[in-house]
């Protein structure tokens, strides 16, 4: 997502794609134990140092302390994306939600206890089969206001605010336990990995071998959380989610070309 990175990624990505996530499972009573993987992990990139920064000089010459942060935050996006914002979004300890759902989706897990986005409403929807069932017709409507927001999104005005509070991001991804590393890095690098994230087969089916649904083809269930998200959702809405992605990747690099 361009300048707005970070924030199209909250947004975009986190809005719609950890909405979907966090919807997809609501309806589950308990965590089964985790998989033995199938295929490889996404494979982590070094730290040859900062690939993507961010101009110093372009950050806010005041800003509130991270854990102060939230009054900010929360009228930043009320005033990009009205009541929406506050609606759709979990604006406490937002920062430190984004950061730490950024860094878990190309991992296997998205931790649901730092959601930054509410879940979606209603429950996964499956056409269920004797032995499992796929993914119904109906299950992408579940985001259609994720999928609006993401639609509003106007990348130039995501990407100052991602600017103006870029020492906070950086700031909470140190503390998560990356001293040295730098969150755009890490941001571009997510956002890069779910634009891989194929479209799933017409009718592909599921299986219930425990409590949680998976993909039966070992090849779509092996894929990381930030995957199987840009997958669930409907190949209309992953259409849209990486549209923006695209946008916000271009106007962040032609941004770091101008610093």
């Amino acid at each position: 997502m361009r300048k707005a990175f970070g924030w199209i990624v909250a947004i975009v990505v986190v809005a719609t794609a950890i909405a979907i996530y966090y919807g997809y499972y609501k309806q589950e009573p308990v965590p089964p134990p985790a998989p033995a993987p199938v295929a490889q992990a996404p494979q982590e990139p070094a730290e040859p140092g900062i690939r993507h920064p961010i101009p110093e000089e372009a950050g806010a010459t005041s800003l509130p302390r991270l854990d102060e942060s939230d009054s900010a935050i929360t009228t930043a996006l009320t005033d990009l994306w009205g009541e929406a914002a506050r609606s759709l979004l979990r604006t406490d300890g937002f920062i430190r939600r984004i950061v730490a759902t950024v860094d878990d989706l190309p991992r296997r897990k998205v931790a649901v206890r730092v959601r930054p986005v509410q879940s979606a409403p209603g429950q996964f929807q499956i056409d269920k089969t004797v032995d499992g069932g796929t993914i119904s017709a109906d299950n992408p409507a579940r985001y259609a206001a994720y999928v609006t927001l993401a639609k509003q999104i106007d990348a130039e005005k995501v990407v100052g605010l991602y600017v103006r509070f870029y020492p906070l991001f950086q700031q909470a991804y140190e503390a998560l336990g990356y001293p040295g590393s730098y969150f755009n890095d890490r941001l571009i690098y997510v956002i890069d990995h779910l634009l891989e994230a194929p479209d799933i087969p017409a009718k592909a089916r599921l299986v219930q071998p425990k409590v949680f649904y998976e993909f039966e083809d070992p090849e779509l269930e092996g894929r990381s959380a930030g995957e199987k998200i840009m997958m669930r959702i409907g190949t209309e809405n992953a259409a849209v989610i990486k549209t923006r992605l695209r946008e916000i990747r271009t106007a962040l690099v032609a941004f770091e070309a101008k610093r």
